[in-house]
């Protein structure tokens, strides 16, 4: 993958759900999600979730420490998510054959959600990377019979799972970039003020623009569906975009801001879901694997001389997070307090680069998710027990 299209990972959530929304759906033929084939993760099967997830803990003073992953062996819940844009399939909206780039990312965003939750994530038939780039560089592709098909096979993969493997269980909603376009849609048309939203503990919506009112929590995109202030309310909305706090949104940037006069783009912090500025517990890449690599070297630079062998590192107390707003945005400001002093990495990649020039518009989009992994688990936790003792 070129730098370039590594860069361009969904910008169809924003690219193809505005164009798509204009026409009337043709009919095609529905994907059987009874088929195993069609799911990345499916409890019971060997699939993308059962990837490599160990860890290793790379300290201040260069210490590090090993951190095995546990799946969980019962979980009470369950985590539905919907991979961003990575298809580099030819066509428009990508095959059902999984590739190593969808097989990658839900290895870096999702696989570590097994040790909370059982893992469901569905195959679609996306807005692909190819199409993006041809939109992006000015000779769009010819407009497919039915430009909501990633929707389509979203729709019809939730209701399967509904029909046949929830079983009355909480759920935990996860996506990014596209994939979050696609939840925002399912959730507004599907759960939004139904009886399902009373099983939803909460919607994680990563690298997205999602509306509310200006100063509000609800009222936006969803009329029943808060932001989250808390991890003991079940049935809140984490929704967010990145930036560095040395880089923030410019008048052009394609997240932070929403086009509804007296909206904004919501932003919650998953570090510190009460306000304020909050340590990220961040599982980041350590090698390139395509999405949102956070380190793409051999390993070797997170501290000289020493190699982390694990796909994952942690690195506590480098990354603080807290929600911001400049004259084009509202985001979620990252702050790296990187110690010239100490041995260990004072930096992270995950910048858009085009040309070696950082694309401020991006923001670091390519980690939303890497940067808060280990948050959003306390968070489910929290969310889990809270949704239990209240079911009971």
């Amino acid at each position: 993958m070129t730098k370039f299209a590594a860069a361009l990972l969904l910008f169809a959530g924003l690219a193809a759900s505005g164009a798509a929304a204009a026409d009337q759906p043709a009919t095609s033929t529905k994907n059987d999600y009874s088929d195993s084939a069609n799911w990345l993760c499916l409890p019971g099967h060997d699939d993308a979730c059962g990837a490599d997830e160990d860890a290793t803990i790379v300290s201040t003073g260069g210490t590090l420490k090993s951190a095995k992953f546990r799946a969980a062996k019962k979980p009470r819940v369950d985590c539905f998510y919907v991979y961003p844009t990575v298809s580099r399939d030819r066509g428009v909206n990508s095959d059902m054959l999984p590739g190593i780039e969808e097989m990658s990312v839900v290895a870096q965003q999702f696989a570590r959600f097994g040790s909370v939750c059982a893992t469901y994530a569905p195959l679609y038939r996306q807005f692909t990377l190819t199409a993006l780039f041809a939109r992006q560089t000015g000779a769009p592709m010819a407009t497919p019979t039915d430009p909501l098909l990633a929707y389509h096979d979203v729709l019809d993969a939730w209701n399967y799972y509904l029909e046949h493997f929830n079983h009355g269980r909480g759920v935990v909603l996860i996506g990014h970039s596209q994939g979050s376009g696609m939840l925002t849609q399912l959730i507004k048309n599907e759960i939004d003020g139904k009886p399902i939203q009373k099983q939803i503990l909460v919607a994680i919506l990563g690298g997205t623009r999602l509306g509310v009112p200006a100063g509000k929590d609800v009222g936006g995109d969803f009329q029943s569906m808060p932001l989250c202030h808390s991890a003991t309310t079940p049935g809140c909305v984490i929704a967010f975009s990145s930036f560095r706090s040395t880089v923030p949104p410019p008048p052009n940037t394609f997240f932070g801001k929403v086009s509804q006069a007296g909206w904004e783009a919501a932003c919650v912090n998953p570090a510190a879901l009460g306000g304020g500025s909050g340590a990220t517990h961040s599982y980041l890449s350590t090698n390139w694997r395509g999405l949102g690599n956070s380190q793409p070297t051999d390993g070797t630079s997170w501290v000289p001389g020493k190699t982390v062998w694990t796909p994952y590192v942690s690195v506590p107390g480098l990354l603080t997070a807290e929600c911001a707003r400049n004259e084009n945005a509202t985001y979620l400001s990252i702050t790296v307090h990187g110690d010239p002093k100490d041995p260990r990495v004072d930096d992270i990649a995950g910048d858009v680069l085009l040309g070696g020039q950082v694309q401020a518009n991006w923001g670091l989009h390519l980690v939303d998710m890497h940067l808060f992994m280990g948050d959003f688990l306390d968070i489910v936790k929290s969310e889990t027990r809270a949704y239990l003792k209240q079911k009971h």
